[in-house]
């Protein structure tokens, strides 16, 4: 069948790295199928997936294999299938069907990849509604940061993870290995639940794994929640996240997955810290990844230096929400800069901060010759809206720090920067433009040339839980166009400028279907179904997606209902308004991301939160109340030089 589809060698499997194990025969084997719900050239450089994979295979008793979406040729082919009938959707490691698996992880980064997941599950022959499943039917577990809200897929998911995965994964397994154990023996349980609700019930009770099933949702005549509370004795009220302490112990991916096809990112990454404490108001990373942990410097250097052995990848990434935070960033770019100079390694840092970029750093990492253009995000254009986002970064900063860029060599600046923001205005947008031009025009007279380029990527604002904008009102996809419009126009209508700058952005639709994903409850599941049966495949990709598919969904699958698209996004929430993922626990204290919000609102304030990393606590909640703390260095230990082969 290969030959009749598009990039065949996606579904061949057998890459560099991968692991191939045997079945196993018996019941003490617990056997995951990992998903990244998108294209294998998507999916593959999948940082979670990818460490998850490692962690389980490590294990003599798991068996982990991978897979990803399909596009829709080979949806056709597999539906069509042979003289065998169907093709199931497999995995690519050995081409086994996912339903012979104990446990379907499916790890969703973007809320639009809700409808993948659905095809998987059908293709599969795993019934969508997890009410429907048997005793034979893998668990279906959904992770990654969309899973703090998993109630839009609670019909279809049978439990979902909080937080990182690689020990609660391990924990799942061993519950899932002893019930198998159990069940071969005896073939039934006292507490006399059907072999699969006993899992569930396990899992549940343990407190480290959200169960929707033992959950039942209450709402007022207006279509607010009234309370979401367990039906089941001994499930607990509220589920918590977890947090990986001392990422030392745990320095995966020790062999990264190389690709066969080409995928977004081809690189070795290397997390050189989690969490995140700046305190962006709009940012669920953020948020929800706290408390800070960083890596030793030392394990860095050995990290870097095994996934360059064991991969060949010639680039490596130090990847984290703002890499250059880590405090011995100087020390780690100049200790990898001196070890792979004159090699062909090149390092790159993907996420900067403007009031943390250094020229000093900007050169380590481009010791080897190889200069791509910087990145920085300001988010709001506007001073008044960074002080609303808690983006801290003055217009002089900005100019400062590109200045310094141009000239040191560098031609190709990116700003980044978000529409639909609370309290935003049209002049706040047009700010955008006119930062664009100071930032060209400081580039040509520090630089003394006129090839300087600068371009202007932006994203619609989405509210998302667990921050302080979780109460915000989404902007309506017409005012953000109009904006957007607006401000290409004054780019272009500049003659000594428009050309120079270049501007890229996303019309606001599929912004507004983001949010009546994340914000949703357990009634958007059915147009969730609905946009599915109807072709939606592929949201996030702009080709596939479908704004008028997803709108008339809504109004049939809420028909009746005293809510709809609009009530999902563009309404403001009230404080005492019981949100869907109330009883999912992040840590943050509600009450602290509420004074937050209005602090952001309110135009007389002059609060700033600054990074609690530096400063006292802030009392969000976290640290306390999930029993974790900041790990920072300094370290004083050094990144010794190694021989390079």
């Amino acid at each position: 069948m290969l030959p009749s589809v598009q990039k065949p060698i996606q579904y061949v499997g057998g890459e560099l790295n991968s692991t191939q194990k045997d079945w196993g025969d018996d019941d003490s084997t617990v056997r995951w199928a990992l998903m990244y719900p998108d294209a294998y050239e998507v999916g593959l450089p999948n940082q979670g997936v990818q460490i998850l994979y490692e962690v389980l295979n490590e294990r003599d008793w798991i068996v982990a294999e991978r897979t990803y979406s399909v596009w829709p040729d080979m949806e056709k082919v597999m539906r069509s299938g042979d003289a065998l009938g169907p093709i199931p959707q497999f995995t690519v490691d050995n081409h086994r069907p996912v339903r012979a698996f104990d446990v379907f992880g499916v790890s969703f980064a973007t809320e639009l990849g809700y409808t993948n997941l659905l095809t998987a599950l059908d293709l599969a022959g795993i019934p969508l509604h997890a009410g429907d499943r048997g005793d034979d039917d893998p668990i279906v577990v959904a992770g990654g940061h969309a899973a703090f809200n998993p109630e839009p897929i609670a019909d279809f998911v049978d439990a979902a993870v909080l937080g990182d995965g690689e020990e609660i994964v391990l924990r799942i397994s061993d519950v899932v290995r002893e019930w198998k154990l159990e069940t071969a023996q005896r073939g039934g349980f006292e507490s006399g639940r059907s072999p699969r609700d006993e899992l569930l019930y396990r899992l549940a009770v343990s407190g480290a794994v959200y169960v929707p099933r033992f959950y039942d949702v209450e709402y007022l005549p207006d279509g607010r929640i009234k309370r979401v509370a367990p039906n089941t004795s001994g499930v607990p009220w509220r589920v918590h996240k977890h947090t990986l302490m001392d990422l030392d112990q745990w320095p995966y991916p020790k062999k990264p997955l190389v690709p066969l096809a080409e995928t977004v990112h081809e690189r070795y990454s290397v997390e050189i810290f989690r969490g995140c404490t700046r305190g962006c108001r709009f940012c669920q990373a953020g948020m929800i990844t706290r408390p800070v942990r960083e890596r030793s410097i030392t394990t860095i250097g050995e990290m870097v230096e095994n996934g360059i052995r064991t991969s060949g990848f010639e680039e490596v990434g130090l990847l984290s929400l703002s890499s250059a935070d880590h405090t011995e960033i100087g020390e780690v770019a100049k200790g990898l800069a001196d070890r792979y100079d004159g090699t062909n390694v090149s390092l790159s840092l993907p996420s900067t901060r403007v009031d943390a970029f250094n020229i000093t750093l900007a050169n380590e990492f481009s010791r080897n010759g190889r200069r791509s253009g910087l990145t920085f995000a300001p988010e709001g254009g506007s001073e008044r809206m960074r002080k609303v986002i808690n983006k801290m970064v003055t217009e002089e900063d900005l100019i400062r720090t590109v200045a310094t860029a141009y000239s040191h060599g560098w031609r190709q600046v990116k700003l980044y920067f978000m529409c639909g923001l609370p309290t935003e205005t049209d002049e706040d947008v047009l700010e955008i433009a006119d930062l664009a031009k100071k930032v060209i025009a400081k580039g040509r007279e520090v630089s003394g040339r006129n090839d300087i380029r600068c371009t202007v990527s932006i994203g619609g604002f989405v509210p998302k839980p667990h921050t302080p904008f979780q109460w915000a009102a989404q902007l309506d996809w017409e005012t953000t166009d109009s904006r957007l419009k607006k401000l290409r126009d004054d780019v272009r209508a500049d003659k000594r400028y428009g050309r120079a700058i270049g501007f890229r952005y996303h019309d606001g639709r599929p912004g507004i279907i983001e949010g009546l994903l994340s914000r949703g409850d357990r009634r958007v599941g059915r147009v969730i179904e609905h946009v599915w049966r109807d072709g939606g495949r592929f949201d996030g990709w702009s080709e596939h997606f479908s704004y008028d598919r997803w709108a008339e969904a809504a109004d049939r699958a809420l028909s009746g209902t005293p809510v709809d698209l609009d009530w999902y996004t563009v309404r403001e929430r009230e404080h005492a308004e019981v949100l869907p993922w109330d009883h999912l626990d992040s840590g943050l204290d509600k009450d602290w991301l509420w004074e937050d919000w209005q602090d952001a609102i309110d135009p007389d304030s002059t609060v700033e939160v600054e990074d609690c990393r530096w400063t006292p606590c802030y009392d969000c909640g976290v640290c306390p109340q999930m029993d974790t703390d900041i790990q920072i260095g300094p370290t004083g230990q050094k990144l010794l030089p190694l021989s390079v082969v």
